[in-house]
């Protein structure tokens, strides 16, 4: 039986992506040009490698990434220029991001059909503390039960389990009775997979980024319009397991051997 359905927030309820990818290019020339180098190749290539270093490790903090940048090229940064540049990318974040057009609608729906919904969300690494940018959307953030920033009040971020297991406390819902949906698969799918809840892989339509390649069996959607319907398909195979699960096994070709034992050849068609 599904009882919550949990949500990621970037990129599964919001679209930053045009955002993220203004604000790192600002960030970028402003680095570059305070460096005083020349070598503009070597200072990219350098800058996605931190940055990817830091974000395997789901630290996200900007001002932590161009510190490393910093050292990478022998100079100390001034804390008082990279927090204004923080606050610049946030702010650029911000004004580039939209809720997908779907969203309301279809939590609305959601809303009417199950327990509860929720979100559980990475921190954005941002210096100024539970500043993540879903407080920003007061009407979105009404429709959810439980909200959890994953890297805040000692929760490590996501894919750690413990996010998850925070969240499903709160909601007092065991993990076979929920259903997560977000966009990246590290921190998302297999994060929830490993928490015992169900994934669902949201490769929206409208967002142009380049996902994994897996070979995994992974339920994929590409708009949440079609996460109503999906729901209803897996309510009913959940249901049907339960109902198979609790039939006593059957009995069948029972057989009298010569010492009048009865032989049974027991069979229970479980659907799994």
């Amino acid at each position: 039986m599904i009882k919550a359905i949990i949500f990621d927030f970037g990129q599964t309820l919001v679209d930053s992506s045009e955002g993220f990818r203004q604000a790192e290019m600002e960030s970028q020339v402003a680095i570059f040009q305070d460096l005083l180098i020349t070598d503009h190749d070597s200072f990219k290539n350098s800058y996605r490698r931190i940055r990817k270093a830091f974000h395997q490790e789901s630290n996200l903090s900007r001002v932590n990434i161009w510190k490393a940048v910093y050292r990478e090229f022998s100079r100390e940064a001034s804390l008082v220029e990279l927090l204004k540049w923080e606050l610049a990318y946030w702010q650029t974040v911000e004004r580039h991001t939209k809720v997908f057009p779907e969203v309301m609608d279809i939590l609305k729906i959601l809303s009417g059909r199950y327990e509860h919904l929720a979100l559980i969300t990475n921190t954005q690494g941002q210096t100024n503390t539970h500043a993540h940018r879903f407080k920003s959307y007061p009407d979105l953030a009404a429709f959810f039960s439980v909200m959890v920033v994953a890297g805040e009040d000692g929760v490590p971020p996501k894919p750690d389990t413990r996010s998850f297991y925070v969240c499903l406390e709160q909601l007092g819902v065991a993990p076979d009775e929920a259903v997560y949906i977000g966009d990246d698969w590290q921190n998302d799918v297999i994060g929830s997979r490993d928490a015992g809840l169900f994934p669902i892989w949201l490769k929206h339509q409208s967002v142009n980024r380049n996902y994994p390649e897996v070979k995994e069996d992974i339920s994929v959607i590409y708009n949440l319009t079609e996460l109503p319907p999906f729901l209803e398909k897996l309510q009913k195979k959940f249901q049907e397991c339960d109902v198979n699960l609790n039939l006593p096994p059957k009995t069948e070709d029972v057989k009298f051997e010569e010492d009048s034992r009865p032989v049974y050849t027991i069979s229970n068609d479980i659907l799994l």
